[in-house]
């Protein structure tokens, strides 16, 4: 058990944690959400024990191993395999002991150690975790100086989840990751033996591979039952409900205040004036958690162009005349929205990088519109902005001749401020240089907009603020991301990248997923049992479906109003003092939560049921 206990920290004089509690049981898999800057990363500090305390105590059972990802691999000559092998600290000094040594009865000891931690199956468990996150036989034995830093990340999360220490800790982990590894890794956190904490804006995996989410907000900590779209659902209600007591509180203390302004200097009235002012100063202040301030992306609009934009006929792409992609034959639209999926390697970049013009085809024919502009963000762009610069020396450079007003209010759309406009890259935040990307990827109003893993860096309010600027933009998209959230929101036709072929993908994200999980290569969904028309009900079984439909929509409304009163409950602030009291409400809503989406289930289901009986 991971035990939380009041504890207060401060960075140059501001507190970024204070008097904070929480307490999460061995075995838990928790997520930590919060806005940027509230400490999350610092939490993890704390935990490790990397910085002391200025009060409380954070307690973690004896000889709990912590465990979490480290900045970089180092790029050696040693072999993916034998590095995340070497995470496992314990059978590496054990194997070298046992070479050396010439003890028969401390061999023996060994040995047997040795097959309590199952050693013997370390390289396929490691071989295993590698393969989920993307590399394949022939990778596992390159060494890690054949990779770049993204994928050496890759490598070193496969080392601490090698190594399965007691607590792990995960700060952003899928940001290295392609829509393949992280869906792989949900399904390994979901199965992990011990606890697990995850500081994540990645909505899949805040829904389905843990089981509570810990909010970081106002300098407290606030553990809530359930997944991410619980978490949002319950907060939004407390936040609704104390936003509405403050209302009628501040309308009861302007009521109050009336009084004695108006009637203060009469002698008759100066004792009732005296009374009202002491209620005035008897209601203590609601104060209600401030959502995050969304900074909006503003995207240029460009001008409409005759379709296609884009057409590619009987084409190849490669690299040094060799293809990686063939027989295409692909037409993009002004007001399409593509999403490009494919396992890692089949060609997704190769095709993102021909509709951008940075390839050229091999063979066959490509038109384009003659004022098609285009756009182009990929991940590694964020690593090529100039860190001694500032915002305004980037989009100086293209736009000499605009007044700085002009460059402010450009960066301002993007939500980089007066005060980061002026900050060197380098020391901005990882979401302030995506943002500084996008603009500069959009600055000339493209027509086409290509946006290889967007959401990485950018928190949750973010993400939603991408959502909507992609939405409402008038131009062509093309997506590739993890984010399966962005995905199903943005993208209305989805493209499988796939045995060096591009072609329409018959299924929707529920079944790509499906098919990844199962770890099959069907671009197919499986095709839906055929269902036979059942003979028309009597007058009875209609008459009993209309009461099964009654008595639904009335645990509907009686399970509403339960839920009602616990988020009324939950918006008290008082009810946080009592840590295990607050964990009973929180389940108790989760549970109300379950309950009001199974009836609400059972009640469509009933109604359809109904409608079909009366045709």
């Amino acid at each position: 058990m991971l035990r939380i206990d009041d504890i207060t920290y401060s960075v140059a004089g501001r507190t970024l944690i204070e008097q904070a509690s929480a307490t999460i049981p061995e075995g838990h898999k928790v997520g930590i959400v919060g806005r940027n800057g509230t400490g999350k990363t610092t939490l993890f500090r704390l935990i490790r024990g990397e910085l002391a305390l200025e009060g409380g105590s954070i307690t973690l059972p004896p000889r709990a191993r912590i465990g979490g990802v480290a900045q970089e691999v180092p790029g050696n000559d040693v072999s993916l395999l034998q590095t995340v092998l070497s995470y496992d600290t314990e059978r590496t000094e054990l194997m070298a002991e046992s070479d050396l040594s010439s003890d028969g009865a401390r061999i023996a000891e060994i040995q047997m150690r040795l097959a309590d931690i199952d050693a013997w199956s370390a390289e396929a468990r490691a071989a295993s975790i590698l393969k989920g996150l993307g590399f394949d036989d022939d990778q596992q034995l390159m060494p890690c100086s054949a990779f770049s830093g993204g994928w050496r990340m890759r490598v070193a999360l496969a080392g601490v989840l090698f190594s399965t220490p007691d607590l792990l800790l995960l700060d952003e982990p899928t940001n290295y990751l392609d829509l393949e590894g992280a869906l792989w890794l949900e399904t390994y956190l979901a199965r992990y033996p011990h606890t697990v904490l995850i500081v994540s804006h990645d909505r899949g995996l805040l829904n389905r591979a843990v089981g509570s989410i810990l909010h970081l907000e106002a300098k407290k900590l606030t553990l809530y039952q359930g997944g991410y779209e619980t978490f949002a659902e319950t907060r939004a209600a407390r936040l609704a409900v104390a936003a509405s007591e403050a209302k009628k509180q501040d309308a009861r203390r302007a009521h109050l205040q009336s009084f004695v302004d108006r009637f203060r200097a009469k002698a008759s009235k100066a004792v009732q004036a005296q009374s009202r002012l002491k209620m005035i100063a008897k209601l203590k202040p609601i104060t209600t958690p401030q959502e995050a301030a969304l900074k909006r992306f503003t995207f240029p609009t460009p001008e409409e162009l005759s379709p296609p934009i884009l057409r590619i006929e009987s084409g190849s792409v490669g690299y040094d005349g060799v293809p990686v992609l063939r027989r295409l034959n692909l037409r993009i639209d002004q007001d399409d929205r593509i999403a490009l999926l494919g396992r890692n390697g089949e060609g997704k970049s190769t095709l993102s990088k021909l509709l951008s013009d940075k390839l050229q085809l091999i063979e066959g024919q490509v038109h384009k519109a003659s004022k098609l502009r285009v756009g182009y963000f990929a991940q590694h762009q964020v690593d090529e902005l100039h860190i001694d610069e500032t915002p305004i020396d980037h989009i100086r450079r293209l736009r000499p001749t605009e007044t700085p007003a002009r460059l402010r209010a450009r960066l301002g759309g993007f939500g980089i401020g007066a005060e980061q406009a002026e900050t060197t890259v380098g020391q901005l935040s990882g979401g302030q240089k995506a943002r500084l990307s996008l603009m500069l990827a959009t600055l000339d109003a493209p027509h086409m907009l290509i946006l290889d893993e967007p959401t990485n860096h950018l928190d949750i309010e973010s993400r939603e603020a991408l959502v909507e600027a992609l939405t409402a933009y008038s131009g062509a998209i093309i997506l590739v991301s993890h984010d399966m959230h962005l995905l199903s929101l943005v993208a209305d036709r989805l493209w499988l990248v796939n045995k060096g072929e591009v072609r329409p993908y018959e299924g929707d994200l529920d079944s790509y997923r499906a098919m990844l999980l199962s770890g099959t290569d069907s671009a197919k969904p499986a095709p839906k049992p055929k269902i036979e028309k059942p003979k028309r009900p009597s007058r009875d079984a209609v008459l009993r479906l209309r009461q099964e439909v009654k008595k639904c929509e009335q645990r509907v409304e009686k399970l509403t109003e339960m839920e009602g009163r616990v988020a009324k409950k939950l918006a008290d602030p008082a009810i946080y003092d009592d840590v295990h009291g607050v964990t009973e409400w929180q389940k108790k809503y989760a549970e109300i939560e379950d309950g009001l989406a199974l009836a609400e289930r059972l009640w469509m289901e009933a109604l359809e049921r109904l409608e079909e009986a009366e045709r």
